[in-house]
């Protein structure tokens, strides 16, 4: 994994003043120097400026970039983020064709299957990556992203540039371009956080290149082009080949994503998703004398403070022993303290440039802090859920009959802290129903379907664009943050345009949550650990927790010039610490409830005072 960052003009002619447009990459290289911490680089011609940071896990000795390579006179340079997991095939496949290649790195493959198939060679490949590729013939520009959009790619344009960067902090290192939000931004902030509209950068004028787009610009026009897309289709297998191929796909999925030369590791935490990536990744090491390490997560006090409800109705680290003792992993149980989940609530922020998700991204990036002390790359069982149909919002009548996201359908509780004067002057609702229904318009219906399964469908085309999203922004920067590589093989596209058509009674067969995957589980697990209820990614209930971020929050609000002031209303704010917090009953998805409604405008306050951020 890498970072990205660069621009492009045929206004300016960047090779006339060298020093400072090296000087402007290498500060954009600088401000994201966390996720390439192993190299960098920088390529400046005419019309085109490249920046790269690396994190150095295929190819170490001859990976680096940017890479330019010729073939036929024809010249291209290529920067990026991510890997491509079919890289052998695809190389195989050039070099039948006479092709030559100087490393054995995905970024060559890439670069060359460009030369050769031009933007065809987008929908051969198999991996997550974020690039951006000069075409010195054509003079264009290309920023490409993975169908999924497991790697991030945001861009913005100046008066007569195109600029990008992997993470948002890399574009604001490029002069003239500031940390501005209007009352679109605001309503992301508050109306859809810590989710944000797909394409949006919450920022004024900050872009997102989509999922399973690329983006050309040439001589100051910049078009939108999308090379994949998700196609509702009649699904003829049975059940038991329906239950055969998705267990293969899951498994080669989990196989390519093992692609590495340096060692493995995954998070396990006992449920179905991870516990099967777990078992896939341990017999095919044990085959090659090697040991797994796997890595679970919990929180100090929580033997003590844990409360079971209806989201999170068990613990994992029982589970989690019956998994090491079935495969014999090398196995780390890593805690928080309330301390250390505190500080990373900010650092969080610094990862993702935005508020996120309180304390369950602040934990997440301490446990990958503590993960790559020992391991550069872990594969993780992230985004079943949304695929196979694991949330609440899939199973239950409210959510059929609701016009809004499920995970967050009562916008009145994202005001319990806000000021009568910011509910009156920013339409929050409005905004977040226009962002809803296009979403709802978007989804690829089937004809001749049911109203039920077509909102069967709705529902499962929200996780996808927006839950999912989230989840995945939330581990590519927490891990990278601290240059750990964190991988998804359950969001392997195949298996994503594959589930999209099962009929819901083979994915929840018998009511089973996620039966589908369980089924294709049969044989790799533990029967007690196959059929587990499902349980979220923990997160903790110590009391002390609570009453550090209501003291902090307390500081906050008596401090004039901190700037969450203009947003909240401070009785509201103090009736709020004094009442209790309902667990059961969260404001965004699963997890995120009464404390993390205040560790998330402690999370608003910072990013304004790091960021600098002006409301206009």
């Amino acid at each position: 994994m890498c970072g990205i960052a660069g621009f492009c003009s045929d206004q300016v002619i960047y090779d006339q003043e060298k020093v400072k447009w090296k000087t402007i990459l290498q500060n954009m290289n600088q401000a994201q120097k966390r996720r390439g911490p192993d190299e960098d680089g920088w390529y400046l011609s005419s019309h085109c400026g490249m920046a790269h940071v690396r994190l150095s896990v295929i190819d170490l000795e001859t990976g680096q970039q940017p890479m330019t390579r010729t073939r036929q006179g024809h010249t291209c340079t290529l920067v990026m983020n991510g890997e491509i997991y079919n890289m052998h095939e695809l190389k195989k496949e050039l070099e039948n064709l006479g092709v030559e290649f100087e490393t054995s790195s995905d970024t060559e493959v890439m670069l060359l299957g460009y030369l050769v198939y031009g933007e065809g060679i987008l929908s051969r490949l198999n991996g997550i990556f974020a690039a951006a590729l000069w075409d010195e013939e054509k003079e264009t520009l290309f920023l490409i992203r993975d169908r999924v959009g497991v790697k991030p790619l945001f861009y913005t344009r100046t008066k007569d540039s195109l600029v990008y960067a992997s993470e948002i902090k890399g574009l604001l290192q490029y002069p003239g371009i500031k940390a501005r939000v209007d009352g679109e931004g605001l309503c992301e902030i508050f109306a859809l956080g810590p989710a944000k509209t797909y394409g949006k950068g919450v920022f004024q004028d900050v872009r997102e290149v989509l999922p399973g787009h690329y983006l050309t610009f040439s001589h100051g026009v910049l078009q939108e082009h999308g090379y994949w897309k998700l196609e509702s289709r009649c699904h003829e297998d049975s059940f038991e080949q329906t239950v055969e191929k998705t267990a293969w796909l899951v498994e080669d999925a989990v196989k390519k994503q093992m692609l590495s030369d340096v060692p493995i590791s995954t998070f396990l935490s006992g449920g179905v998703d991870s516990s099967l990536v777990t078992a896939i990744c341990a017999r095919e090491l044990e085959k090659q004398g090697a040991v797994l390490d796997t890595y679970s997560f919990d929180f100090q006090g929580n033997q003590q403070y844990f409360q079971a409800n209806s989201f999170q109705p068990s613990q994992d680290r029982p589970w989690v022993e019956k998994m090491v003792k079935e495969f014999h992993t090398n196995h780390h149980f890593l805690e928080c303290d309330n301390q250390n989940l505190l500080e990373n609530l900010y650092r969080a922020v610094d990862a993702r440039d935005l508020p996120c998700m309180a304390d369950v991204e602040s934990s997440m990036l301490y446990f990958c802090s503590q993960v790559v002390k020992q391991n550069k790359v872990a594969l993780t069982g992230e985004c079943a859920d949304e695929i196979f149909g694991g949330y609440p919002w899939f199973h239950t009548k409210e959510a059929f009959q609701m016009s809004a996201f499920p995970w967050s359908p009562d916008m009145k509780v994202r005001q319990t802290l806000l000021s009568k004067e910011v509910i009156h002057s920013l339409p929050m609702e409005a905004y977040a129903r226009a962002a809803y229904e296009k979403t709802i318009e978007e989804t690829p219906v089937l004809e001749g379907e049911s109203q039920e399964e077509k909102r069967r469908r709705e529902i499962a085309y929200l996780n996808l664009k927006w839950f999912m999203v989230t989840l995945l922004d939330r581990m590519d920067r927490t891990s990278m943050y601290s240059g750990l590589e964190a991988r998804v093989p359950l969001a392997d596209y195949r298996i994503i345009e594959y589930v999209w058509n099962v009929p819901w009674e083979m994915k929840c067969r018998n009511g089973v949550v996620k039966g589908l995957l369980r089924h294709a589980g049969e044989g790799k697990l533990p029967r007690e650990v196959l059929w587990r209820r499902k349980s979220p990614y923990p997160k903790t209930y110590h009391p002390q927790y609570e009453a550090m971020l209501g003291e902090q929050l307390k500081d906050v609000l008596a401090n004039p010039n901190a700037p969450v002031r203009q947003f909240l209303d401070r009785k509201k704010v103090q009736q709020f610490l004094d009442s209790p917090k309902d667990y059961g009953k969260p404001w965004y998805g699963q997890l995120m409830a009464g404390p993390q409604m205040l560790a998330y405008m402690l999370q608003v306050n910072y990013w304004m005072e790091k960021y600098g951020v002006e409301v206009v």
